[in-house]
């Protein structure tokens, strides 16, 4: 019989969590990802401030309830905007800037050129 121990498995350090492949990012879905402001936000700030790296959903600097923002980076990583991985118990977010480029030329391009509106973001989040 194995011996029992009251111990936690260790969680891993690197655990990426479901996401299309380019090839099946789907317009329609990608395009209602996008729909809410919110979400824009969020791929906006990646895109203009994240700088390609990783970063922690909480970076992001929008006021609303952890369960609603988890909700908005879901949407985004079904839709295949944002690539996600949980390190330890902190999720961590990047944009696949080169599969969407790949999917969906010149969409990045729109985002990017889209103005946030004020007070959505944090001050303090961009400075």
């Amino acid at each position: 019989m194995p011996e029992r121990t009251d111990e936690a498995a260790p969680l891993p350090q690197h655990t990426p969590l479901p996401q299309p492949t380019p090839a099946e990012m789907d317009l329609p879905v990608v395009l209602d990802a996008l729909s809410d402001p919110i979400r824009l936000s969020i791929l906006h700030r990646y895109l203009v401030d994240g700088a390609g790296e990783e970063r922690s959903c909480g970076w992001v600097g929008i006021d609303r309830p952890k369960s609603t923002l988890t909700h908005h980076f879901r949407v985004l990583r079904e839709a295949g905007l944002l690539e996600q991985h949980l390190e330890g118990l902190t999720r961590v977010s990047r944009v696949r800037t080169d599969e969407v480029q790949q999917r969906f030329p010149g969409l990045l391009d729109l985002v990017l050129d889209w103005q946030v509106p004020a007070g959505l973001v944090r001050a303090e989040a961009l400075a």
